[in-house]
């Protein structure tokens, strides 16, 4: 924001220099770029923040010194003399698209001379380096910079049917902008029209057909209210950015619009001539009220560590704006003023109090009370598993949300639908919001193979965006899930080991199940979905992996690699983050190898599980050790298991027979759930 100081004087009498003002004002929040002059006059740069855009404007500059400086503002009166006819009867205003437009006002103007500025009015642009055009375009662009409010004059002539329509653009609608260029809309945009064709683009540009000319006698005053969100998408879209969008984008104060109207009719009438017509058109909500805060005395000196006198409290916020309800010796509640919509809580005015009061008025060694926050029990979940994964040797890695189509498509195991897709990519073509983590760190490990680094062990927990399919007809929000990815230089055992390592970590005695699963980057024999059992439910752990050939070729890895992806819900549904004590074992075990020959479609998962639930409650420990195939000695399509089943009691030492009569239930239950044979 450039703010001219002979411009900036006009409102607040300072006796500052210009260089003490941009430290006040720096100090107070608003950084200070630099300053230059520019003739007669000084440009003071400012940058300011997105939550303060009363400060785009000269009137909020001023009210920031004014304060700091504890010298009266003075502002225009804004009371033009209108006359004759009513402009309602003179023009008409329809917003069809209240969502974007919540308030539309117009003043009509007729018998106006257009011509060039005065020179007081060309060197105030001139400073802040705004060119003149004429005299109405150059008062409208003057009061944007007073006060942020944006404004535009039509040539009313020129409006079809002398009507304005605020409406959603037409599907691929042509529209001519000032700056003599021509654009395709959407649907999407919001857009000014008359009676035929868009006139202007709401918020962002006026149109060619309607501009003041040397030929424009009657105008048509527009000053509104649009939606920030509908405005900054448009101007994106477009790549068109201007003034007027840069302040729409922030929000403009609600109860400006009719101020900064009347203020440019004055300035057209002392300028330019004419008659301003009776009344205003004014169409759409009114401003609302806004909701009071309360400030306990007793936070300032918690929050800032240092005493700060409630009278002096007081005439600050007062001040700034904010209108006193009530106070007393403990507190005081304020209503907000309409420009300052980052006011909404009581730290606020604790900030509020605090910048005008002085930072510097806070010594560095002040003591400011901590109260430990607590922890959520994901966060503590997340602990556990980022300790368990470094310490079998992974580095934590962070890698975009967004992916090019090819990285999107070659890994989604846990949706079919479309990824969402961003109208701007983020790096290169990355415009899908990724579904899996996966990808990206095959990215990563690339990456660091073309470096010759060693040892390539990585893991990242972020988001994953899964479309919803609503088949209720409206729009679905995505669900955000997170996941835990992990990539490897290790095969798949050790990768399953690794994770065995995280759910020991979390929940000692769960046992990981893992079932055949076919996707399109893994290796189908060396591949699995994964699963958990867990208060008697089973679920959905992840995904783990060996990357297939073709997988290597895509992500251009010389080296293979094991990944894995697993969600963070379950996890933290199976945790047990307070330790239990378990009575270490006092008896010996018995161990007993079984050879099981089942169909080679018996998953170990599937036989695993009904084994232990047969062996209770000596089950111990049950692992798989071997695999044999041999079709002339076992028969087509069979394979055999060799199983080492660890047994022990509790209670006392296992006798032989209570080992062989636990022996024999895990084998009949074996036989009759997967066809299971003893082989000798």
């Amino acid at each position: 924001m450039l703010v001219s100081w002979e411009w900036l004087k006009q409102y607040v009498k300072l006796s500052a220099t210009p260089d003490e003002v941009a430290e006040r004002l720096m100090m107070a929040g608003l950084n200070h770029e630099d300053t230059h002059a520019v003739g007669n006059d000084l440009a003071i740069n400012l940058e300011v923040t997105s939550n303060r855009p009363d400060c785009l404007g000269h009137i909020g500059i001023a009210r920031e010194a004014s304060v700091l400086f504890d010298t009266p503002l003075t502002l225009p009166a804004a009371q033009p003399k209108a006359s004759g006819e009513a402009a309602s009867k003179l023009a008409q205003v329809r917003v069809d698209d209240a969502k974007a437009c919540p308030r539309y006002t117009a003043r009509v103007i007729r018998g106006v001379k257009i011509g060039p500025s005065p020179k007081w009015l060309v060197d105030r642009l001139s400073t802040v380096g705004i060119g003149a055009i004429n005299n109405v375009v150059d008062i409208t662009n003057y009061v944007l910079l007073e006060c942020g409010q944006p404004l535009h004059a039509f040539d009313l002539a020129k409006l079809a049917g002398k009507q304005i329509i605020v409406r959603a653009a037409r599907e691929g609608e042509p529209f001519q902008a000032i700056n003599h260029k021509a654009y395709t809309l959407d649907a999407s945009m919001c857009v000014i029209a008359d009676g035929e064709r868009p006139v202007a683009l709401a918020g962002v540009m006026g149109g060619t057909d309607t501009e003041v000319s040397d030929k424009t006698t009657d105008l048509l005053i527009e000053s509104a209210d649009f939606a920030p969100m509908s405005i900054r998408a448009t101007a994106r879209k477009l790549n068109l950015h201007s003034d007027s969008s840069y302040r729409f984008e922030r929000g403009v104060d609600p109860q400006g619009v009719d101020w900064a109207s009347r203020r440019a009719c004055e300035l057209i009438l002392e300028l330019a001539g004419g008659t301003l017509a009776e009344g205003v058109i004014d169409v759409g909500a009114q401003p609302a009220e806004r909701e009071p805060i309360t400030l306990r005395f007793a936070q300032l000196k918690r929050v800032l560590g240092i005493d700060v006198e409630p009278t002096e409290a007081l005439r600050i916020l007062t001040a700034l704006g904010n209108k006193g309800l009530k106070h007393d010796a403990q507190s005081v509640t304020v209503v907000p003023p309409s420009w300052r919509r980052d006011l909404s809580r009581e730290i606020d005015l604790v900030e509020e109090v605090a910048r005008i009061h002085g930072y510097d008025k806070i010594p560095e060694d002040v003591s400011v009370p901590m109260a430990p926050s607590h922890r959520t029990h994901t966060d503590r979940v997340l602990s556990k598993v980022k300790q368990a994964l470094c310490a079998a040797g992974f580095d934590e890695a962070l890698t975009l949300s967004a992916v090019e189509e090819p990285w999107s498509e070659a890994f989604s195991p846990w949706t079919a639908a479309a990824p969402l897709r961003a109208s701007t990519p983020v790096l290169r073509r990355a415009d899908r919001l990724r579904r899996s983590i996966v990808p990206s760190l095959l990215g990563a490990r690339q990456t660091n193979e073309s470096l010759s680094n060693p040892r390539i062990e990585l893991f990242e927990v972020a988001h994953v965006y899964l479309p919803n399919i609503n088949t209720g007809g409206g729009e679905a929000l995505p669900s955000e899930e997170l996941m835990v990815a992990l990539t490897s230089g290790g095969d798949y055992l050790s990768m399953k080991g690794v994770i065995e390592s995280i759910l020991h970590a979390l929940a000692p005695g769960l046992e990981l199940e893992a079932v055949p699963t076919r996707q399109a980057l893994l290796d189908e024999a060396r591949s699995a979905e994964l699963h958990v059992r867990c208060g008697g439910k089973r679920l959905l752990l992840g995904y783990l992996g060996e990357v297939s050939p073709a997988g290597l070729k895509q992500f251009d890895l010389r080296a293979g690699s094991t990944v894995a992806e697993i969600k963070l819900n379950t996890l933290c549904e199976i945790a047990e983050l307070i330790p239990q004590y378990r009575q270490p074992p006092v008896f010996p075990a018995v161990t007993r190898d079984l050879n099981l020959v089942v169909d080679e479609s018996v998953a170990w998962a599937d036989l695993s599980h009904t084994a232990r639930e047969a062996a209770r409650p000596f089950a111990e420990q049950l692992q798989l050790v071997d695999v044999y195939r041999d079709a002339q000695r076992l028969g087509p399509g069979k394979k055999s298991l060799l199983v080492s089943l660890v047994l022990r009691s509790g209670s006392g030492t296992l006798t032989g027979d209570e080992a062989d009569a636990a022996q024999k239930r895990v084998v009949a239950a074996c036989q009759q759930a997967h066809g299971a044979q003893l082989r000798a």
